[in-house]
Formats: C-alpha cells, sequence, structure tokens
C-alpha cells in the first residue's frame, strides 16, 4: 500500500480507501455484520482512511466504523455534513446548524475530533456566499475537526473552491467514463496542493463489467431510484449517463482487462496512475468486493499508448453523453 499526502495537510492516506455509502444504504440489501467484516479486511490490508456521510443510512455508516475503528487511533475518517437539511437554505449553514452536524457525526463515529469534515455538494449559491467557511474555521480552531473540504458536483464548483476559499480537500466524481476534471481541476489542484478524493471510481458498478443491459435493481437502491436523477444529482448514478448506454461504453473497454484480472481492477488501476489524485474511495458490500478492489494495487499499469487511447475513448465516444452539470 502506497500513502499519499491529503494535499496541504499532515494526514497520510492510503491510496486506495473505501466510501461507506453502500453500507448504510441506497444501495440494496445490507448486512452489517459483512459490513465490519469487510472493514476489517479493508484495515489488514493497510487502509487507513474511509470516506462517509451523515446520511448514509441516516447515520448507520458512521455508527458502523465507529465499531470497526475503535481503538484504533491510526485510522481517518472524513465525514460530510448538509443533505440532512434544505442545502438550498442558508441557515443550514449556519454555525448552529454545522456545529449540531459536526457534534451529531462525532457522537456517532466516537470520535472527539473528525479529521476531514466535507460540505455534501452544496449549491454554487452557498459556496460563493462563502460563510459556511467561516463556520468551519471556527470547529477548526475549537478541535472539532482537523481539515475541511468540499464534495463537489461540477467541475465549475470545484475550481471556485481552489481559487476563493482554503478547503483542503476536494471530493469528486471520476472515472474511465467521467475524465473531465483531468483538464483543468485536478492541475489546479496540485499547483495550489490541495487534496483530490475520487468518488464513483466504478460509476456505480458499470466499470465491473457484471451488467448487462436486461439488469435490474432492487426498490430501495439509487440505481433504480435515481437513475434519472429523480433524488440527487443524475451524476452520483453510473456517472450521468443512462444505464443501458454506460453498459455499452463500458463494454466497449473490455479490452482493459487484460493481464489486470478484470474490469473492476482495471478501472481502479487507471485512477490510481493519476498522479494528482490523493485516494479513490470505491465502495463496497462484502468482504469479496474489498479484496478485488484492493488487488487492483498490483494490477499491471496502462502504458501510454493504453492512456491515450483511453482519454481519446472518452472524448470521442463518452463526453456528450453524459447527463446534467458536470
Amino acid at each position: 500500500m502506497k500513502y499519499n499526502q491529503l494535499g496541504n495537510t499532515d494526514l497520510n492516506i492510503s491510496e486506495l480507501s473505501f466510501g461507506t455509502w453502500a453500507i448504510g444504504g441506497a444501495w440494496g440489501k445490507l448486512d452489517d455484520r459483512e459490513a465490519l467484516k469487510a472493514l476489517d479486511k479493508a484495515m489488514d490490508a493497510g487502509v487507513n482512511f474511509f470516506d462517509t456521510a451523515d446520511v448514509y443510512g441516516d447515520g448507520r455508516s458512521e455508527e458502523l466504523l465507529a465499531k470497526s475503528v475503535k481503538g484504533k487511533a491510526s485510522i481517518q475518517i472524513a465525514t460530510k455534513f448538509c443533505r440532512s437539511a434544505d442545502i438550498h437554505d442558508p441557515r443550514t449553514y449556519s454555525m448552529e446548524s454545522v456545529r449540531a452536524f459536526c457534534e451529531n457525526s462525532l457522537r456517532r463515529l466516537d470520535r472527539e475530533a473528525i479529521d476531514m469534515y466535507q460540505i455534501h455538494c452544496p449549491p454554487m449559491e452557498i459556496l460563493k456566499e462563502g460563510s459556511v467557511f467561516e463556520v468551519l474555521e471556527r470547529l477548526k480552531e475549537e478541535g472539532k475537526i482537523r481539515y475541511y473540504g468540499v464534495s463537489v458536483e461540477t467541475v465549475e464548483e470545484g475550481i471556485f473552491c481552489l481559487e476563493h476559499t482554503k478547503a483542503s480537500s476536494l471530493q469528486v466524481i471520476f472515472n474511465l467514463l467521467r475524465q473531465k476534471p483531468l483538464e483543468k481541476l485536478f492541475p489546479m489542484a496540485m499547483k495550489k496542493k490541495v487534496g483530490i478524493l475520487a468518488r464513483v471510481p466504478l460509476a456505480s458498478g458499470l466499470l465491473t463489467g457484471k451488467f448487462t443491459k436486461d439488469t435490474t435493481f432492487e426498490s430501495d437502491d439509487h440505481r433504480s431510484f435515481n437513475r434519472n436523477g429523480e433524488a440527487f444529482n443524475v451524476g452520483e448514478t453510473f456517472g450521468g449517463l443512462t444505464f443501458e448506454k454506460g453498459v455499452e461504453l463500458s463494454d466497449g473497454l473490455n479490452w482493459i482487462e487484460k493481464e489486470r484480472g478484470n474490469r473492476t481492477r482495471a478501472a481502479i488501476k487507471w485512477i490510481l496512475q493519476q498522479e494528482e489524485v490523493s485516494s479513490v474511495i470505491p465502495g463496497f458490500r462484502s468482504v469479496k468486493q474489498v479484496e478485488d478492489n484492493l488487488k487492483a494495487l498490483n494490477a499491471k499499469e496502462f502504458s501510454p499508448e493504453e492512456l491515450q487511447t483511453l482519454k481519446d475513448f472518452y472524448e470521442k465516444e463518452v463526453h456528450s453523453h453524459i447527463r446534467g452539470a458536470y
């Protein structure tokens, strides 16, 4: 396992970490015992960073993390806030509200401080208004949080944060079918020493190669109820692609599996090769998924020629099919 400094912080985090949305809810059936075993498997392999949010299962993910990391001071946790309230209401970002969000997360996580506290995909108008960053600075001074960052939906939002805030990290949607951040956002983040957390690395499972156009999902799975952005930003589900088109495009990438085991490992390996990325944070629901993702660490690297082929594929075949602002 390789460890990277997260932006300008003193957090050295595993290059492959894990997000915990799937073990909290909105991804179908849950099994807490399996989730805890999977967390243990990840930590045994050297993973020292986990990303969560207060709305993942209404705190369920944070509570599971607390059980798993109890007594393990070396494990660093990032969580997020604001989406349990009206994200467009300025009062959601007031000192009173954010302090309450933070203290509730601290209680569920059973920690004295949050290593990385992130605003959870706020609207641009909130970022521009800016007072939430003053609130976060205050919580940092009080020792409730060590650092803060922003989880963004679009490159424009990310660039704004880089230019106008002191955020130490940006969390962005980034995968083989969503390469836009490479053009401007990543180089700027590296120059400004802001860490990058790559979420939705497998495009909600499209890049596992396990789906066909006839695959169906349970009603409580966001890949069913948010397929067209009905519940939240469409980019969070299949990276903004329609499911059918996403399956077609993913199948067009089956060649990346050669000498890399499978498409999952190949897709994660591609992200690991992007020097601007501090850590890639795939989701998981089982020990098997954690083990498979970990095998990406030792997968064959892509050659310069292959990297160019993947860039060309995105620009010519994928980019125009992505829906929503990104």
